[in-house]
């Protein structure tokens, strides 16, 4: 961390500002990540077979076994991404209003960071809401 004082000692606030940003950014990729795997597990392979794409999914849980667990363990895995997801938006609720710093470049580097880490939050809301969609909602409807 860039030392943001005049004095060259950083604040206890600065360094909580900083910490509460790099864990909202952590927790926002984590999220991406594990929302992610609910599409792996359910609506790739649902897409798949929805374009008589058939034989592609047989090759691809040939060649990834891991799927097949995944969508065995599909509440395992929803729960998992849900709670990361809410991990995420709790942290980025606590950090956004945690003030940036004064100077020019750094405040502009933190509203940067902090508009770049929402967004991901809401792109792993947008893939978690379709793996639902796909693994829970939709096949109540057609079966």
């Amino acid at each position: 961390m860039k030392n943001l004082s005049t004095s060259g000692a950083v604040s206890r606030l600065e360094v909580d500002v900083d910490r509460d940003t790099r864990n909202a950014r952590a927790a926002s990729m984590l999220s991406i990540l594990t929302s992610s795997g609910t599409l792996v597990c359910c609506a790739l392979p649902a897409l798949l077979v929805a374009l008589g794409a058939g034989a592609a999914l047989a090759g691809l849980v040939s060649s990834v076994p891991q799927l097949v667990w995944l969508s065995a363990n599909k509440g395992l895995v929803f729960g998992v991404a849900g709670l990361m997801i809410a991990v995420a938006g709790i942290l980025q609720w606590r950090a956004r209003s945690a003030p940036c710093p004064a100077d020019p470049v750094l405040a502009t580097a933190c509203a940067r960071t902090r508009r770049l880490s929402a967004s991901i939050y809401v792109g792993s809301v947008a893939i978690f809401s379709v793996g639902v969609a796909f693994a829970f909602v939709l096949p109540a409807f057609l079966g």
